[in-house]
């Protein structure tokens, strides 16, 4: 691998793993060391000039960006989705852009499996009402006293059968749940039953959402499928805002067609307090952590930082998001 030491290379965070520390050896490195998320700002700012960009799905990625930089070479995410960049316009200019697939399937789909199990259960509601005093002699114990859903034996239908939707269903598997899948294309994986997207909202009792954000997926759980949902269910989300509807989410909440819903990612991310599904007891929230376990996120860094060693080096990228540059 021969670099060119002089080429200047952007992360927008001080990141994990041991592989970051080896791209520093193959450019000139620039980290950003503020607590907090780089700014649209600091980032136009600190990207001028540089070969190279290492980014989170925090910072956008944007045309006019892309424009701006006109010594662009490559940009490596450490994250799956690449929704926050312009892929497109990336491509027009013959740019690789890296991602990091594979290492963060079961940590996710543990994460989403977790949330669907607090949901159900109101764990976060059972908490929150021993936290706050509410758990006396006078109301200790009765017959429907937090009451929640049996996961055991129901049917969970499964939205996007890739990776992490199929290790969702090995762990639905174990708790002896039929599982139901809808994928955009057609795919047959044992054990699984593979129906319409409006026949698995009507049918499931648990529905998991596992598609990447894109223009074919946006929106995709809107206000008519959502009316679907069997009476009673719950919705887990760990795969992208702005793929369900949030306000239509929170209405079928509030009215009770929705026992509850768990959401580990939403539409805009810091999520704004004013966001009607925070108001909600039956709604379990989580900051966009479903890869964060320590190892994984090393992995993820590492991957993110190999991505980039190579395309300083003048190699393919081992995970292209769009491998065609390389056809060109």
């Amino acid at each position: 691998m021969h670099s060119d030491k002089n080429k200047k290379v952007l992360v927008t965070h001080q990141l994990p793993g041991d592989r970051i520390h080896d791209l520093s050896a193959h450019c000139e490195m620039n980290v950003w060391m503020d607590p907090g998320l780089l700014s649209p700002e600091s980032l136009r700012e600190e990207l001028a000039g540089c070969s190279g960009l290492v980014c989170l799905l925090t910072d956008r990625i944007d045309a006019e960006l892309i424009a701006a930089n006109p010594a662009l070479e490559f940009v490596s995410s450490m994250s799956v989705g690449v929704d926050h960049i312009d892929v497109k316009a990336l491509t027009a200019r013959g740019i690789p852009v890296g991602h990091t697939p594979g290492v963060l399937v079961d940590t996710t789909a543990d994460t989403a499996f977790a949330l669907m199990l607090a949901a159900a259960r109101r764990v976060v509601e059972a908490d929150h009402f021993i936290r706050v005093g509410n758990w006396t002699q006078e109301n200790a114990w009765a017959p429907d006293f937090f009451t929640g859903k049996d996961v055991s034996g129901a049917t969970l239908g499964i939205v996007g059968l890739g990776e992490i939707g199929q290790a969702m269903a090995r762990r639905a598997a174990g708790f002896g749940m039929e599982v139901l899948a809808w994928n955009r294309s057609p795919r047959q994986v044992t054990g699984i039953t593979s129906v319409s997207l409006d026949e698995l909202l009507q049918r499931s009792d648990f529905v998991s959402v596992h598609v990447a954000l894109n223009d074919d997926t946006r929106g995709l759980l809107d206000a008519r499928r959502i009316g679907l949902m069997k009476p009673g269910a719950v919705l887990v989300n760990t795969a992208r805002g702005g793929i369900v509807d949030e306000a239509a989410l929170a209405a079928a909440l509030s009215s009770g067609q929705l026992s509850a819903a768990a959401i580990d990612v939403f539409e805009t991310e810091p999520v704004p307090l004013d966001n009607p599904l925070l108001a909600l007891p039956n709604v379990v929230v989580a900051p966009h952590i479903g890869s964060a376990t320590t190892l994984t996120r090393a992995k993820m860094a590492d991957i993110a930082a190999i991505n980039a060693i190579a395309a300083l080096s003048g190699e393919p990228m081992p995970h292209c998001v769009n491998p065609e540059v390389y056809r060109g």
